[in-house]
């Protein structure tokens, strides 16, 4: 990181944090768009509830295998103008959502979203790591962090509200308008993004940038131990947001809406945990509170599935545990950037968090294939037990993550 960049200002570096975080809010804010939509969709369509799931196995697909070639887009041509396409994509999805006249143009929807949702990852960290001081770095991924979960809280309120009051196409054309604010303000602003002219500070040339094979990247004991990590821990948490209600319900004799409170309440407490995260991130080993945090949450899980748990204790456990895997976020962040930094610089920012990242889009992927087996079956907390185990992986595979980053601090 070139003295240029470590002295960036105040001001500018708030405006770069405040954009990309408002992007990424959006982001995560359409990955609800289409579930939200379901109760409206599958009687307008006829759809099962199979057929309504492979809208977002679809998205999700596409998002994963889109994240990888994004990165190599990024380090190509800059974030700039891959993010702003990623913007209007989104934005695409949701008028081609709205006109939606059959099941194709629902799967043409959900996959012009998916696309759009890939760009992200690469194109934000990849401006954040060039844009913002290093000494602001925790403080800008715990905001990247936290305006995720924000969209995610966001649009039940927005979807739910409009499509009952206006109807779901109403609702489509909503997330469009949100979309399109987004890319306004992006372009508006577009100056504060130019991460291109942060490289050329930092005095690498084109052909610095594109020295870096694709190849090593792809095979580097770190970078795959990143995506295992987030593989691990996604999957863990789309068991989570998908099966933790129903798993409650049944094991403590909750009422539906006091099972689903547990569930916003882990989600809050994630959110909350995001926030005090970027102030813990620099000022350790990202592993060590990376392992404390989420080792702390799959002891909760554990807690969970003995069963001996009082009900009216649930919740406050799952905010807890929440919080806990929230502060390990920024940490999580800066882990990939050590990877990242350590054997391949800056030139490799957007292939490394493309591949690493495209692992939360396998994870959210395979979670409902791996649990939901288990939940049919009743063997509620079998779940608690395999959610801890992954957690437990992950710990392991962050731990190896910091050796193979920095092995002299190991």
């Amino acid at each position: 990181m070139s003295a240029s960049i470590e002295a960036s200002p105040i001001r500018s570096d708030v405006a770069v944090i405040a954009l990309v975080g408002f992007a990424h809010a959006v982001s995560h804010f359409f990955h609800l768009v289409i579930p939200l939509l379901f109760p409206w969709l599958m009687p307008a369509f006829g759809l099962s509830f199979t057929q309504a799931g492979a809208l977002m196995s679809v998205f999700f697909v596409i998002s994963g295998v889109g994240q990888a070639l994004a990165g190599l887009v990024v380090d190509r041509i800059g974030s700039k103008p891959v993010l702003f396409c990623g913007v209007l994509l989104l934005a695409l999805s949701g008028v081609l959502l709205g006109l939606a006249q059959n099941y194709a143009m629902l799967m043409l929807a959900a996959g012009v979203a998916g696309a759009g949702n890939s760009v992200f990852h690469p194109a934000d960290f990849t401006i954040i790591n060039r844009r913002v001081a290093k000494a602001r770095l925790g403080h800008a991924f715990s905001v990247h962090g936290l305006s995720g979960n924000l969209g995610w809280a966001f649009a039940p309120l927005v979807m739910t509200l409009v499509a009952t009051q206006a109807g779901w196409r109403v609702a489509a054309f909503t997330a469009t308008a949100l979309a399109l604010i987004s890319f306004a303000l992006l372009f508006a602003l577009r100056g504060e993004l130019d991460d291109a002219q942060a490289v050329c500070i930092t005095g690498k040339t084109e052909a610095d940038r594109r020295s870096v094979s694709t190849w090593s990247i792809l095979r580097s004991p770190a970078v795959l131990l990143c995506f295992v990590f987030f593989f691990l821990i996604t999957a863990a948490f789309g068991a989570l947001q998908n099966f933790s209600a129903a798993a409650l319900k049944a094991m403590y004799d909750l009422s539906l809406a006091s099972a689903a409170s547990c569930l916003s309440a882990y989600l809050l407490g994630g959110a909350a945990g995001i926030a005090v995260g970027g102030f813990v991130a620099n000022r350790r080993a990202q592993e060590q509170v990376i392992a404390l945090c989420i080792s702390f949450g799959a002891l909760i899980s554990l807690l969970l599935a003995s069963g001996v748990v009082v009900g009216w204790v649930v919740l406050p456990l799952m905010a807890v545990m929440g919080f806990g895997i929230g502060i390990a976020g920024p940490s999580r962040d800066l882990l990939v950037r050590r990877a990242a930094t350590q054997g391949f610089g800056e030139a490799s920012f957007g292939r490394v968090y493309g591949f690493v990242y495209s692992g939360l889009d396998a994870g959210l992927a395979s979670a409902p294939l791996i649990f939901g087996p288990i939940m049919d079956g009743g063997h509620f907390s079998t779940l608690w037990v395999a959610v801890a185990l992954l957690q437990g992986l992950a710990v392991l595979s962050a731990l190896l993550v910091g050796r193979q980053a920095d092995p002299d601090r190991v």
